[in-house]
Formats: structure tokens, sequence, C-alpha cells
């Protein structure tokens, strides 16, 4: 029976440690990192998703900026506000909602903050620099995963690590920091022959697809780390992208869904936005 890896612990504990190293940078400083968001729109999942951020911001200090815009907002006002807030002192994270409504482009905007607040890490010039090991703002899901493995005592020296799920946002920067981390990554997609094949050779597997259940205890390695990423809605509840009651029995340690890695991404989040400060600050 694996042991189940807690991410509702894991990120309270993140948390904690973000609140107290905000207070240190605050009497440093004089100044408190800042967040801000930009939500275009009325979509009342992205509504609950920005105040769920905020809220954890101010939780542990951070200073927070909530911007909103109508959902017929003109391009170039989106590009205005963003250009104000990277100029902004007092804003050290910003975060673009995605998605945005069809009339803008939501990888050109993301594009448009600035490299050193770019919390969510996800401009080009951050996957640039993770992609060449450079210091630089990470994406916070993968990051939150690697705080999950090491906190679990998985070792990555040489280990074999599989990624299903090749998305800008999860598994290209997630096989990046594994890597770094000296595994031997092998990233799967809808193309690849023969995946259970391939998951089975796995001491980490990790699945990022959004498919219901679809990763089998016959895809598992016995004893291997499985880090369930998905999360999708069925008439009986929220289930991962992995048959947890199945692969349980076969793993050596687990995510559950919910509560293993969705808690970690607004922890890692927080830690970016602390991060952020940091490096703006003057020297």
């Amino acid at each position: 029976m694996a042991s189940i890896i807690d991410g509702k612990a894991v990120a309270t504990a993140v948390r904690a440690q973000v609140a107290r190293d905000v207070e240190a940078f605050h009497a440093e400083s004089g100044r408190r990192p800042g967040l801000a968001t930009v939500l275009v729109g009325d979509d009342p999942a992205s509504g609950i998703y920005v105040g769920g951020k905020q809220k954890a911001g101010k939780e542990v200090g951070i200073a927070g900026f909530d911007h909103r815009l109508g959902a017929d907002a003109a391009r170039d006002d989106v590009v205005a506000l963003l250009a104000d807030l990277n100029a902004d002192p007092a804003v050290s994270g910003i975060i673009v909602q995605l998605p945005l409504p069809g009339h803008l482009d939501g990888t050109e905007l993301t594009g448009l903050v600035r490299p050193d607040k770019d919390v969510d890490g996800l401009t080009p010039i951050s996957a640039g620099l993770l992609a060449l090991g450079r210091p630089g703002l990470r994406p916070c899901t993968p990051a939150g995963v690697m705080r999950l493995l090491a906190e679990a005592g998985t070792d990555l020296q040489g280990a074999e690590a599989v990624v299903i799920g090749r998305s800008n946002l999860f598994g290209k920067p997630m096989a990046q920091l594994l890597l770094q981390a000296n595994a031997t990554v092998t990233v799967c997609h809808s193309r690849t022959r023969d995946l259970p094949e391939v998951t089975r050779r796995a001491d980490v597997l990790i699945a990022a697809v959004g498919q219901d259940r679809i990763v089998k205890a016959d895809w598992v390695r016995p004893g291997a780390t499985v880090i369930d990423v998905g999360i999708n809605r069925a008439d009986d509840g929220l289930h991962g992208d992995v048959d947890f009651d199945a692969v349980q029995e076969v793993a050596g340690a687990i995510t559950p869904v919910p509560g293993g890695v969705g808690p970690m991404t607004i922890a890692m989040l927080l830690s970016n936005t602390l991060g952020a400060a940091r490096m703006q600050a003057p020297a």
C-alpha cells in the first residue's frame, strides 16, 4: 500500500515559511512584496481563482492589487495596464488570469509581463531561463511537484521519470526541472506508442493529461512514486488522471486528488512573489 503524499500539509508549511520570510523582508526593506492580478471579463471560475490568490497573498502579508476589466476591454487598455504594473515598484509579481475573452491573445499579453515579475513563469524569457538552467521564476505547479517529491524523500539522481503530457504550462517545464535534478526524463503524449509500456519503466510517474483515471495499476512499476496533476469532474466527484484506489496498491507513494498537487500551486505562487520581490530589491 502506497504512502500518501499530503499536499495540503506541505502547502501549509510552505505558506507559513513564506509568511515568516515576508515579515523579515518587510523589516529589512521597509516594503512588502506585491501581487497584481489582471482579470478580463466575468468568467465565474476565473473570478474565484483570482480571489483565492489574493486572499492567500493577504494571509502571508503580501500586498494585493486586484485589477478587473470588462469582457469588452480593448487590447490597448490591457497593454497599458500591464505597462503600468511593470513600471510600478510596489508590484513584485503580475498574473494575467487565463483564459481571456476571444478577442484577446493570452499568449501575447502574458508575454508582456516583465520576466522578473512573471510569477507564473510563463513568459518566453522565463521558459528560456528554465531551459538553460539559469536563475529565474519557475511555473508554480511544476515547482510544487518538485517540492512534493523532496518532501516524500524521492531520490531523483539517476531515476527514470516519465511525464504524461507535454503542455507548455506543465509538461515541458516539469521535464526541465526533473532534468536539472539529474533524472532521466521521458515525456509522453497522444502520439506515444504503447504508453503503458513506457510508464511501467518509471521510478517517478507524473500524469497531467486531464483524462479521468487513465493511468491504471498495470501502468505503474511496483514501488514507483506517482504524482497526479489531473483534476476531472465526474458524477461521483473529483478524480485525477490516476485510478487512485487501484494504483495505491502498487505504488510506493502517491498524491491524492483533491489534496495533493492542487494546494501546492498557490503556495508556490506566494513563494515566487516573495522571490520576485527579492530579485527586484536594490543591491
